[in-house]
């Protein structure tokens, strides 16, 4: 100290000087920091996979509603009540096809016919195959389509043919059109098989008919038990409050109105659901890896009391060392984090690409995640930061 009452002030370490410092920290215990930085990484991958392929199964459903449309409603026979079976007028798509908004109406209807393979096969082994009448306008109601051979058509609706679904073709054993089946005692030739109907899953378990050859070969009445119709966006619900007693206008309550495409977003509320379960789970990882950071940096004290001391008795201040061991937490978290993320996201494009999705990484679930683990540092490393400020430097000298 001068004369003029100047005082020596402290040297104080740069952003950059504490940077270099905690790096170097790091880098004298490589194995601890790998192991330490794991538990990090993982707990970040787990929560930015799962964001990430939840949002990219979202976004698949979507377009997928958007591409079958949300505009379809069915109206299926119920019970009446006394319980039997309700039975729908013969006309009753013409009937619905008056409502104003309806731009589309069809219908399919269940047929008694037993299936078999082939005449050797028991009548009573069905292969939970059923069978129902369609109209040759059904998969355009349904955004459906033929996998192979062609659909149902006036020129062969009246004829001793079948549609199959998805299902009953793989549970019949048949792969391509030209085979036959038994409908009863009847020879019919499979001329085509449907992709999956994604609207209505239960067809891709039915063999499918024309209403004439129903009528024909079966005993069939005619009348339709489930009709689909299709209207304007905005009037879906409207049409839905009058669907029933337009169908079936002596007993409205005996028939079933519903959304097929409900039931895809259901499966959306599902999914979310899930997400929130595995982000717990993402998040006692990340809390798992935060304790082992703070153990590390614990040990790390320990281990470091003798240059603790040192760098005490050469005039660092309780602040600095403070600040050099949070700084080697926050670096240990960051690593972990950046893995952890870089991992997340390449394990969500992975599986994505495999589901034949688009991938969707919210750039929120990233820095959410860095942000988490700097949380996480600064948590984890108070204590072992404060507990290195406290040292006195003769007693860190003396340390063994």
């Amino acid at each position: 100290m001068n004369g003029g009452g100047l005082g020596l002030k402290p040297a104080r370490l740069g952003p950059r000087d504490v940077l270099r410092v905690g790096a170097v920290g790091l880098r004298a215990r490589r194995a601890r920091v790998v192991l330490s930085a794991l538990g990090i990484a993982i707990g970040i991958a787990t929560m930015v996979a799962v964001v990430g392929l939840s949002q990219s199964s979202r976004a698949d459903l979507m377009a997928r509603l958007d591409r079958l449309g949300t505009n379809l409603l069915t109206a299926e026979a119920g019970k009446d009540e006394q319980g039997r079976e309700a039975v729908l007028p013969r006309n009753a798509v013409a009937m619905v096809e008056r409502i104003g908004p309806v731009e589309h109406a069809t219908a399919t209807a269940n047929v008694d016919a037993r299936i078999r393979r082939s005449d050797v096969v028991p009548p009573e082994r069905t292969a939970g195959v059923t069978t129902q009448a369609a109209r040759p306008d059904l998969l355009d109601a349904l955004n459906a389509r033929v996998a192979r051979g062609v659909w149902l058509n006036v020129a062969n609706e009246r004829l001793p043919v079948t549609v199959l679904g998805a299902v009953a073709a793989e549970r019949l054993g048949i792969t391509e059109p030209g085979d036959k089946i038994m409908l009863n005692d009847v020879h019919v030739v499979v001329v085509g098989i449907l992709e999956p109907v994604e609207l209505v899953p239960t067809l891709d378990r039915v063999a499918m008919v024309g209403f004439p050859a129903a009528e024909k070969y079966f005993a069939f009445d005619g009348r339709p038990s489930t009709v689909f119709e299709r209207s304007r966006d905005d009037a879906v619900e409207d049409v839905r409050a009058v669907l029933g007693r337009t169908v079936n206008p002596g007993d409205e309550y005996a028939v079933k109105v519903s959304r097929p495409s409900d039931a895809l977003a259901a499966k959306a509320a599902t999914d979310e659901g899930l997400t929130t379960l595995m982000l717990g789970l993402g998040a006692v990882a990340l809390l798992v890896g935060g304790v082992g950071v703070a153990n590390t940096m614990v040990v790390s004290v320990l281990e470091r009391r003798q240059e603790i001391g040192l760098r005490r008795a050469l005039g660092a201040t309780k602040g600095a060392v403070r600040i050099q061991f949070l700084t080697e937490s926050l670096l240990l978290s960051a690593l972990g984090g950046a893995a952890g993320a870089a991992l997340g996201a390449a394990a969500t494009y992975a599986f994505a690409a495999a589901q034949g999705w688009t991938a969707v990484v919210p750039p929120w679930s990233l820095a959410g995640g860095l942000a988490a683990t700097l949380l996480i540092g600064i948590t984890a490393g108070l204590y072992p930061a404060a507990r290195a400020s406290r040292l006195h430097p003769t007693v860190a000298l003396n340390t063994t």
